[in-house]
């Protein structure tokens, strides 16, 4: 009966847990809207539900719980491991490799060296032997190295980043966070002996490098063979989804296994480290065999909901009690890390022979921490119980600092070295509604005359040689020598309110890349050749046609909407659709319903900051607001001029 009732506790006590955590995942949303990182909402979250505030979720958590943080961390693995792709970082290999040795072997040594010294000043180190400081400081130092490749990759992401500087940032990036493992691997068999007391001898030295051998054959081999056997199987993907995260929490459940029987066999626990394992396993699928793609699309699928479980746990095991006596450690701690990594930038720049301006700002993309540290951090709560929980709490308030202080940093960097490339701002309007179509052909003259018709001013530029075709009569011909942002500002296309591309889906991108950058036009129109190069222009907002679907999506709209249809092609004799933007300033502010308008125009929908409002009478105008409106073209030319400035 005790049994059962232990089990009912553990199942409440999981439903609960889930309950937090679902609201915690909503909570930390509020949080990304206000610019702070997604696990700061997720740590807050789990504190404030755990024992020491309102108590949802009780402290037995920490042991109750234990599996769900396994198979966490075991996923964090699998997803540090997917990023060491070799054959994307072959090209920076000379500047990945000595900037890796700075922030890895320089910044580990300088900090173990820092809090080793200064070991007197921590409260749970204080009292221990020089044995045990050396160990613990050691294990600081490793958690120092760890970095955040989601965060990494986000902030790349956000800022559409490209070049040397960050193509060198992600692979040292992932290739800290394997070699971290390691290191902590390393340093957590020496703390096991340094402070339980024990003599170090060659016996134990040998016994730790066939430890570490063994973790490396069985992630390698067994736990590879077993993610590319779940991955083979033709089943559903949630069902695929668990299976790989069993194998994950399998590997801790293995290690605990031979850890117990070894100790009781041959009097020797024998540990293999199972996040290594993982995360050589994901080494293995990642860069030996075809099952790549769809092992990221799992891992991208799966992260939320095992973040969220994750990170709000620790929030909820986060001892606060004691955050009042570490919250001045972790700032000594946070200025040593900061410190050595400086060091390590600079060290690891110059003898990779990178560029100065590399190197003053080579520290910067790394001091965000996230899932990884917290991992090692709960590793050895779990293995240290009696400083463990202290040694936690100072980690955890550490990472908290570099979430706040990191990503912007990073982006700062990113824009010192000119590799961002985010949209441009978009030119004040000028009073003259103008296109820039590129590429002469039929349907782009066909285009020029159907726009004039509707008073735009248009050019139709081309690289073409001049004279090489004749010249339609009544279109603009502009001739360019190449696709280069300085050719198109001499036709001055950076001041079209709409440049159209109609050249090969690479020229396409070229322009289209020039016009999102540098020259943040309003709209960007691309046809398209090949659909599957549709991903890349949809990344930059760029609105693409594609003649293979466009005529049955046209069919479509003459079968559903007939009326709508016919307005948008122009067909109804008399009345057009058509987007008109806010410039008068007595406008802004105004209800709909108090706009005077024609008694044929109907207002369909605003778009506002790139958001579409569809709209109501009492929806009211903002400076700068895009109006689709239709009606007959009297009407409408009505409405732009007084909607003009």
């Amino acid at each position: 009966m005790e049994l059962a009732a232990s089990h009912k506790e553990i199942i409440l006590l999981i439903a609960g847990f889930f309950v937090v955590a679902i609201s915690a995942n909503q909570i930390a949303r509020a949080f990304q809207r206000i610019r702070l990182p997604l696990i700061t909402g997720l740590i807050f979250t789990g504190i404030v539900a755990g024992p020491y505030v309102i108590g949802l979720i009780p402290a037995s958590a920490k042991t109750n719980l234990n599996f769900i943080n396994e198979t966490a961390l075991a996923f964090i693995a699998f997803a540090a491991g997917a990023e060491l792709y070799v054959r994307e970082l072959r090209s920076r290999m000379n500047s990945i490799k000595w900037n890796t040795f700075g922030q890895l072997v320089v910044t580990f040594v300088l900090g173990s060296v820092a809090v080793f010294f200064l070991a007197d000043y921590i409260p749970y180190m204080s009292k221990m032997t020089v044995a045990a400081k050396l160990s613990i400081a050691m294990i600081t130092a490793a958690i120092f190295v760890a970095r955040s490749p989601a965060s990494a990759i986000a902030v790349i992401n956000e800022l559409r980043a490209k070049g040397p500087f960050v193509q060198t940032v992600m692979g040292v990036t992932v290739v800290k966070d394997f070699l971290v493992i390691i290191l902590f691997s390393i340093c957590l068999s020496l703390s096991q002996v340094l402070i339980s007391g024990q003599d170090f001898n060659f016996i134990r030295i040998l016994i730790l490098l066939l430890e570490l051998g063994a973790s490396f054959v069985v992630g390698f081999y067994v736990y590879g063979f077993l993610l590319k056997f779940a991955l083979s199987l033709r089943i559903r993907k949630i069902p695929k989804t668990i299976l790989i995260l069993l194998i994950g929490y399998s590997a801790y459940v293995l290690s605990a296994q031979i850890s117990y029987y070894t100790e009781v066999e041959l009097n020797h626990k024998i540990f293999l480290e199972p996040l290594l394992m993982c995360i050589l396993a994901s080494f293995y699928v990642t860069n030996f065999s075809k099952s790549r793609p769809e092992f990221l699309k799992i891992l991208e699928d799966v992260s939320i909901p095992v973040y969220v479980s994750f990170f709000t746990l620790t929030g909820a095991t986060f001892a606060v009690n004691v955050m009042g006596d570490v919250i001045g450690v972790a700032m000594i701690l946070f200025l040593i890390r900061i410190i050595t990594m400086i060091i390590g930038g600079y060290t690891g720049g110059l003898l990779a022979r990178d560029p100065m301006k590399f190197n003053h700002l080579g520290w910067m993309p790394y001091i965000t921490q996230a899932g990884v540290a917290l991992g090692l951090a709960t590793v050895i709560s779990n293995e240290f119980p009696d400083w463990g929980t202290q040694f936690s709490t100072v980690i955890i308030a550490l990472i908290v600092i570099n979430q706040f202080i990191g990503p912007p940093l990073f982006k700062w960097a990113i824009h010192k070295v000119g590799e961002d490339r985010t949209k441009a701002a978009t030119p004040e309007f000028d009073g003259i509604r103008d296109a820039t179509i590129i590429g002469f052909e039929s349907q782009a003259v066909a285009l020029a005359l159907q726009l004039q018709e509707n008073d735009w001013d248009v050019q139709l530029a081309t690289i073409k040689e001049e004279g090489s075709f004749q010249e339609p009569e009544g279109v603009k011909i502009v001739y360019l020598k190449e696709l280069s942002v300085e050719e198109l500002k001499k036709i001055e296309a950076d001041k079209s309110e709409a440049i159209v591309a109609m050249l090969t889906d690479e020229e396409n991108y070229q322009i289209a890349e020039i016009a999102y950058e540098k020259f943040g036009t309003r709209d960007i129109i691309v046809r398209l050749n090949q659909r599957n190069n549709s991903q890349k222009f949809l990344d930059i907002g760029v609105k693409i046609v594609d003649p293979l679907t466009a005529m049955v999506s046209l069919l479509d709209q003459f079968v559903r909407s007939p009326q709508a249809a016919s307005l948008l092609l122009g067909m109804e004799k008399g009345k057009d659709t058509r987007d008109i933007e806010l410039q008068n300033p007595d406008l802004h502010g105004i209800t709909l319903r108090d706009l005077r308008l024609p008694a044929d125009v109907i207002v369909l929908s605003v778009v506002r900051g790139g958001q579409t409002i569809i709209t109501h009478g009492y929806t009211r105008l903002r400076i700068k607001d895009t109006i689709t409106a239709v009606g007959s073209i009297k009407s409408l030319n009505l409405v732009q001029l007084k909607f003009d400035r």
